[in-house]
């Protein structure tokens, strides 16, 4: 079996670090999910790279990864985050840009499966219009889904359970690594692939008091508005972390 991710720092695996400085992420533990389910090795390589729009993941992500020899039975998509937090949000834009995808998969004879991100607006800036903008995705998606028998949407946006803070990172925006894992499961499930899905203890943190919340602001919301400002993304200069086919064993 050949499976490619494409995507942003989400699919990438931001928030899921290794011990060496890379990181793991949903993907990857759907990689190796199938590969234990099939008792067999899983070729297996992910085009994501975080800071991404969605411009680049339909278009060169998914060209290059319609372009691997041999060609994948299997492709993950996710992407627009983004551009959920930028000016310019255009939704006619927005789905053309996914049915672009579909239809390219389609047209290969590939799988598609497309995954929302979980929704991370009730601790961020902004998040009101965040929400808004995903909810006018689901309904682009969901539309695609109606028409599209054979296409798999694993909706991420919609888990109640994975809004609570126990499941992401300290910026409010990625995932830690139980976030991935669950991420993963819900992939993995959506493939028939029996998998227990991790569930956060009860019990959530307090919210943070104004030192804390000020201190959160300095670190990564002012960085974020300083990139937006000199139009530099957290994803410049970089490279997909597996462009080529690589063997994950079972």
């Amino acid at each position: 079996m050949r499976y490619v991710a494409i995507g942003d720092s989400f699919t990438e695996g931001v928030g899921d670090p290794l011990p060496d400085g890379r990181v793991r992420g949903w993907a990857d533990l759907v990689a190796h999910g199938l590969a234990a389910a099939r008792d067999e090795p899983v070729h297996y390589a992910n085009l994501a790279i975080r800071g991404r729009l969605l411009e680049p993941i339909a278009t060169e992500q998914c060209d290059a990864a319609l372009a691997l020899d041999p060609l994948p039975d299997l492709i993950t998509f996710n992407g627009s985050g983004n551009d959920m937090m930028r000016p310019g949000w255009d939704r006619a834009r927005i789905e053309s840009l996914v049915r672009r995808v579909v239809d390219r998969t389609a047209e290969a004879g590939v799988r598609l499966v497309i995954l929302s991100g979980p929704d991370p607006t009730a601790r961020l800036p902004r998040g009101e219009t965040f929400s808004r903008r995903a909810d006018e995705l689901m309904d682009i998606v969901d539309g695609l889904t109606d028409e599209h028998d054979d296409l798999t949407f694993v909706d991420n946006y919609r888990d109640r359970e994975m809004r609570r803070a126990a499941y992401w990172d300290t910026d409010r925006l990625h995932l830690n690594p139980l976030g991935h894992s669950r991420v993963a499961a819900r992939v993995l499930t959506a493939l028939e692939v029996p998998s227990d899905l991790p569930t956060a203890p009860e019990g959530d943190p307090a919210r943070p008091g104004a030192l804390a919340e000020a201190a959160y602001v300095g670190r990564y919301v002012l960085p974020w508005i300083g990139r937006r400002l000199t139009r530099r993304s957290s994803g410049d200069g970089r490279v997909p972390k597996q462009p080529e086919w690589s063997l994950v064993e079972a």
